[in-house]
């Protein structure tokens, strides 16, 4: 993931609309403060960090970039002493502004942030702050007003593919169609998420299929899910039940994962309206009872239970 951490702003592959933006702003030397949030992936932390080496050279990094990140102490004196005093000291030799990076800022403490607002005006003159964030909400709307914000989404498969074959080549691993198309499904938009994938189950298995990637990430495979839903509609409870138990068990299977496979299939099944609502709650339900970290067991007789009144009910509907 750091090995082929994109370098330079035209490596990255995704948002261009926000990097030419950026880009704008850096070649007219009129770089606002910004504040950066969505999704872990996606390219925030990339990108703050290729528009500091486009700024910066590599000997006036350490004077001119300060980041912190939420491992970093960042509570109230951490703003008002190091902050305050890298932000307010002038650079001699070199015009332009320093740059202060606030990685995970969605971790600092309501004070350091009430404390933070007041420096990022008073130093606007020679001091950028970059806050990068998961969670927009967790910042204090008097920071977000001083900030001009860009919302990374989570990436495309278009453009998460390319990179990712680059970066195959590059390490010349064997990836079958399938495999490549389990990568992207599994990491949904996050880049970071799908090139840790592909390492770990080129590392255990050499080559990287379908199955070899859901068996390392510990998913629950298609294959499996079109079975326990043909199990828990055809069959009667008890042998569905068994039999669902015994998968469960072999595959190691979790029942939420289980639950959020079964959710797509169940969009795909060619119920009535009415009685596709009724399940859909029930499902609702069960993942609500799960998190509150109630037994498996009786949970996964709940689900049996909810799809075989939703056959009824068809049945009777026939």
């Amino acid at each position: 993931v750091e090995k082929y951490r994109p370098q330079a702003l035209s490596e990255l592959v995704s948002h261009q609309d926000i990097l030419s933006t950026v880009q704008r702003f850096i070649s007219e030397d009129r770089l606002p403060h910004l504040l950066l949030y969505g999704p872990p992936g996606t390219g925030k932390t990339s990108t703050i960090l290729a528009c500091a080496r486009q700024l910066y050279r590599e000997r006036e990094f350490g004077s001119m970039v300060l980041e912190l990140n939420a491992s970093d102490d960042r509570g109230i004196d951490i703003v008002r002493g190091p902050i305050l005093s890298f932000a307010s000291t002038r650079t001699i030799f070199k015009k332009g502004f320093k740059l202060v990076i606030l990685d995970e800022a969605d971790a600092m403490t309501q004070d350091a942030q009430n404390a933070l607002r007041r420096v990022i005006e008073k130093f606007t003159e020679n001091t950028r702050f970059c806050l990068i964030c998961n969670y927009l909400s967790k910042i204090i709307p008097a920071l977000q007003s001083r900030c001009t914000r860009f919302r990374f989404g989570p990436l495309t498969p278009e453009l998460m593919v390319p990179r990712l074959r680059h970066v195959i080549q590059e390490e010349g691993v064997d990836v079958s169609e399938d495999g490549m198309k389990a990568l992207v499904t599994l990491s949904s938009g996050d880049m970071r998420r799908a090139l840790n994938i592909l390492q770990s189950t080129s590392m255990a298995f050499g080559k990287v299929t379908e199955e070899n990637v859901y068996t390392c990430t510990g998913h629950p495979l298609k294959s499996d899910i079109a079975n326990i839903l043909d199990w828990m509609l055809n069959q009667d409870f008890s042998t569905a039940y068994r039999k669902i138990m015994e998968l469960k068990t072999l595959k190691g299977l979790a029942l939420q994962d289980i639950l959020t496979e079964i959710h797509l299939f169940v969009h795909r099944v060619d119920f009535p309206p009415s009685i596709r609502i009724q399940l859909l709650i029930k499902l609702a339900d069960v993942e609500y009872r799960l998190a509150a970290g109630t037994s498996e067991k009786i949970q996964l007789s709940s689900l049996i239970a909810a799809f075989q009144v939703t056959r009824d009910l068809v049945v009777a509907e026939a």
